[in-house]
């Protein structure tokens, strides 16, 4: 019977490091494979390079304080390993079908902290460092991001300029015995320069999410012995390798509305807050969600790009009757970049390069110049500082599913154990 329950342990572990990996691979590469620097087997591997090196790394911090830390490691019975790595795998169900990005550690956290509810083996203190970095993490997303709209973001653009290349820029050439990475030698060197900041934050994005998620898929299993932590990590980036190859396929097609409608710079800006937080925490052994900070950053730029019209005394002072402040969203994000007289974005979109309608990159960029100084910028939205429907739907979902992940695994527990 506990060899079944290995078995079992086992077969969930892959079915959610595989999940992991077909979302991972999408957020961290749409914007390279939309844009044709990459294709999406390259795409598929470098992200496995990546999240196996973070996995390897720093990740081993995060699988020793969710299989040991949060509750002692002899809780994690056979039973109890395939109970939490279920309500992982159902945190991945619900954030699929409600198609928001629900995060899989906090998930797999509550699902262990519902076992040490039930074995009385929680480590209080431990939790309360965790929650404070779940609380802080996303506000400091949110206030880096609305920085860098509000002060950078229009200068970076003036500087930067990407195009959509003819022919993808790295490309696996396997006419050799072995295959090898080659770059494409008829890019433009403004190209190269910008496709290469796009392929290298989304190898940083793969590493950042092997770090955080290898623990989710193996965690439970490291707790109880079945695996040591190398054999582990090997079977959860394996899992999410598999993710990558075959269902990442779809997601990067579709990429995501917020991604597909935000400019490429915005996406770098949001890819690079997001995973060098959730690599810090990682390397703290925190347990912590890259599509929340991704999201609170891409929230706070929306708001910081668009909050240019108006000074710092104009937004504290409250408004007329009859005006409001301006919405932020990604689709705003590529609204405050259009020309007032063409409308035509400084900086395209992944869903423009992907449709392939973007002019010559020479004719996009502004003079530094240009650029109105703050107060002085037309709003391009109007409306509430954010679209308040979508932003509670998501909220609501980020607290929903792991509490839904502690109760079940409590009651889960307090039956079985």
């Amino acid at each position: 019977m506990v060899e079944f329950l290995v078995a079992v342990g086992l077969a969930v572990a892959v079915f959610v490091g595989f999940n992991i990996g077909g979302s991972s691979t999408g957020v961290a590469f749409g914007p390279g494979v939309g844009s044709r620097i990459v294709r999406k087997g390259t795409a598929a591997a470098l992200f496995t390079l990546f999240a196996l090196l973070g996995a390897w790394t720093v990740g081993r911090n995060v699988i020793d304080t969710m299989s040991s830390e949060i509750v002692a490691a002899a809780a994690f019975s056979p039973e109890a390993s395939v109970g939490v790595l279920f309500f992982t795998g159902t945190a991945l169900l619900i954030s699929n079908l409600y198609g928001v990005p629900a995060s899989t550690s906090m998930t797999a956290v509550g699902s262990i902290v519902g076992l040490g509810l039930a074995t009385g083996t929680l480590n209080s203190a431990l939790m309360f460092t965790v929650l404070s970095a779940w609380i802080i993490s996303p506000l400091i997303s949110l206030f880096a991001g609305a920085l860098f709209g509000r002060y950078l973001y229009p200068h970076l653009n003036a500087k930067l300029a990407f195009g959509r290349l003819q022919s993808p820029l790295v490309k696996v050439d396997q006419g050799k015995l072995l295959p090898r990475l080659k770059i494409n030698k008829n890019a433009a060197s403004r190209d190269l320069i910008g496709s290469t900041l796009v392929i290298t934050i989304a190898c940083y994005m793969g590493f950042s999410a092997g770090a955080s998620n290898a623990a989710n898929a193996v965690a439970p299993l490291v707790g109880n012995g079945a695996l040591d932590a190398s054999p582990a990590i090997l079977l959860a980036v394996g899992a999410m390798s598999l993710g990558a190859f075959t269902i990442a396929r779809r997601t990067l097609d579709t990429v995501g509305s917020d991604i597909t409608d935000m400019p490429i710079l915005a996406s770098l800006i949001v890819s690079t807050v997001g995973a060098t937080i959730i690599t810090l925490l990682s390397w703290l052994g925190i347990p912590a969600s890259l599509a929340v900070s991704t999201t609170s950053c891409i929230i706070g730029l929306g708001w910081g790009r668009l909050s240019r019209a108006r000074t710092l005394v104009e937004i504290i002072t409250p408004t007329t009757e009859g005006t409001s402040a301006p919405a932020a969203s990604a689709s705003g994000i590529a609204a405050a970049d259009a020309d007032s007289d063409t409308e035509t974005p400084v900086n395209p979109t992944v869903g423009e390069l992907a449709e392939g309608e973007i002019p010559d990159p020479e004719e996009q960029q502004a003079p530094e110049d240009a650029i109105p100084a703050i107060g002085e910028e037309t709003p391009m939205a109007a409306g509430s500082l954010f679209d308040s429907a979508a932003t509670a739907r998501i909220v609501v979902l980020w607290v929903l599913t792991p509490s839904m992940a502690v109760a079940g695994s409590y009651l889960l527990f307090s039956f079985l154990i």
